[in-house]
């Protein structure tokens, strides 16, 4: 029990201290006694052990979703649970038009995310389920895609105690396990869905008297276009609301109301989201970004700009070719196009006119041999903001209070760095607010006493200035795993981890709002 508490207390580095005291001979023989016991465990107390270990196990595991808070990994008392002050909101302005407002940018929200007056971090324990795509629906709940290796299902989320309120199950995704096309909501407030026998779903997260429900209002079969084995890795909707999916093996359609789903093959390998305006979509392939546009009812590509794809895979990516996709940004010469290379040794970030595909510009990035992101870009008053995860390989890149070097940027549409920050977010990138002017980002914090730390953070969107952080979770279970922060009710940010969710507000709000 007093190692558990030094654990708690003091992070990783007690259980190494442990390890290394009872491997030593002569401090072994006077430890051994004080951590295990005057006596030598027998057989029969080591089997009890091993069952009443089974059934705490156990029972965390059949226990409903979210009754317990995500368990702590140690380190509580040498990582600072908040740093930096409360600020006021500093709304940015509305946007000039040329981008249009009814197409969602995944990153950017109008809602209000918390400004830093006297935090509460509150957790929900979900096992080994993932739930990485979080949306505020219309009815003040969230709606979550989750997943696990037995599959994906979708849940309506309480906000306040962060316990499921209805689940469906999805068929078996295909392609990488655990990682379905997050899903987008319509209109109506409806969500849409890709699932892995290759279907679209529209989904309510409501019944008829407005209570928690997932039911499907309707499906879009798309087996007669996209052949056994291809996997639906992006979903969006237009301004026109017309419902465009894109494949990992590079085959973009449309769903335009009632009429069967039509598809154009680019011939190129997609991993990246889509971006859409009024007319169609932008898809950023490995190779290169395509415009692809309806003209009678069916798509097809209306320019194709490649981009340098530098030479193979960076640490920090899954795979070679650009970070993020294209995102659509609002400029005085109209709209543009930014997105990030894969180029060595620095990526760049790219511009591009949105009419005709033509470059404006482009502008390297953070250090040589150490840039490199799969985050998206976030749009932010004719700019976008970079997120640096190079180095970022999974779990064994945090260990003992690690983190690789990281780094935000925010890059003007003439290609000129407006500011850059130190802060480390390798897994997921930001989120803006634009109720606040703030960017949320999911950072870590090095530790040099082993401590695995991880902080909603909160960024001037303006300057980049670090406003405050407020710790998320610690141990390896509180990473992202690729998850953004998302905004949802009561001025609350949300982030999905490896073993649960996390919800931070400001205390003075709470939820009432």
């Amino acid at each position: 029990m007093a190692v558990v508490s030094l654990w708690l207390a003091l992070g990783p580095l007690v259980v190494v201290a442990v390890v290394v005291l009872l491997a030593v001979p002569r401090t072994g023989r006077r430890g051994r006694p004080l951590l295990l016991g005057s006596r030598p465990p027998t057989r029969r107390t080591t089997l009890a052990a091993a069952a009443a270990t089974g059934l705490v196990v156990g029972g965390l595991w059949v226990l409903p979703d979210g009754r317990l808070p995500v368990p702590p990994g140690g380190g509580a008392w040498v990582t600072p649970g908040y740093t930096g002050r409360p600020v006021s909101a500093q709304p940015l302005p509305p946007d000039d038009g040329d981008v249009p407002d009814p197409v969602v940018v995944p990153t950017v929200s109008d809602l209000p995310g918390p400004l830093g007056l006297s935090v509460e971090v509150d957790s929900a324990w979900f096992g080994a389920e993932h739930c990485g795509a979080l949306l505020p629906d219309s009815h003040g709940r969230l709606a979550a895609l989750c997943t696990s290796r037995s599959g994906a299902r979708l849940k309506v989320i309480d906000p306040r105690t962060l316990r499921p309120v209805a689940t469906q199950e999805l068929p078996e995704a295909c392609g990488e396990p655990g990682a379905p096309a997050p899903p987008v909501l319509d209109a109506a407030g409806n969500l849409l869905v890709a699932t892995g026998d290759r279907r679209l779903l529209q989904v309510a997260t409501a019944d008829a008297a407005d209570d928690p429900a997932l039911v499907t209002e309707a499906v879009v079969d798309l087996a007669p276009v996209v052949p056994a084995g291809d996997c639906v890795v992006a979903v969006v909707l237009d301004g026109a609301e017309r419902a465009w999916f894109a494949t990992a093996a590079g085959l973009v359609g449309v769903v335009a109301g009632d009429a069967d789903p039509v598809v154009v093959d680019l011939g190129e390998p997609v991993g990246q989201p889509l971006a859409a305006d009024r007319d169609g979509v932008y898809v950023t392939t490995v190779e290169a970004v395509h415009r692809v546009v309806t003209r009678a009812g069916a798509p097809l590509v209306g320019w194709r700009t490649a981009y340098e794809t530098g030479s193979g895979v960076k640490r920090g990516q899954r795979d070679a070719g650009s970070g993020s996709g294209a995102v659509l940004v609002d400029s005085d010469a109209g709209p543009l196009l930014a997105f990030t290379d894969n180029a060595n040794p620095r990526m760049h970030v790219v511009v591009l006119r949105a009419g005709d595909g033509e470059q404006v510009c482009r502008t390297q990035v953070f250090e040589d041999d150490a840039s490199a992101t799969e985050a998206a870009l976030v749009p932010v008053e004719g700019g976008v903001v970079v997120t640096n995860g190079h180095g970022w390989t999974g779990l064994s890149s945090g260990v003992l209070g690690r983190r690789p070097s990281g780094g935000l940027a925010r890059v003007e549409a003439d290609c000129r760095t407006a500011w850059t920050s130190p802060e480390v977010a390798p897994t997921s990138g930001a989120t803006l607010s634009r109720a606040t002017g703030l960017l949320y980002a999911w950072t870590k914090r090095r530790s040099w006493l082993g401590a695995d730390a991880w902080y909603l953070t909160a960024l001037d969107a303006r300057t980049g200035r670090t406003a405050w952080s407020a710790r998320g979770g610690t141990g390896p279970w509180a990473d992202s795993d690729g998850a953004p922060v998302t905004l949802g009710p009561g001025g609350a940010a949300f982030v999905g981890t490896r073993a649960g969710l996390v919800r931070v507000v400001d205390g003075t709000r709470g939820l009432r709002d």
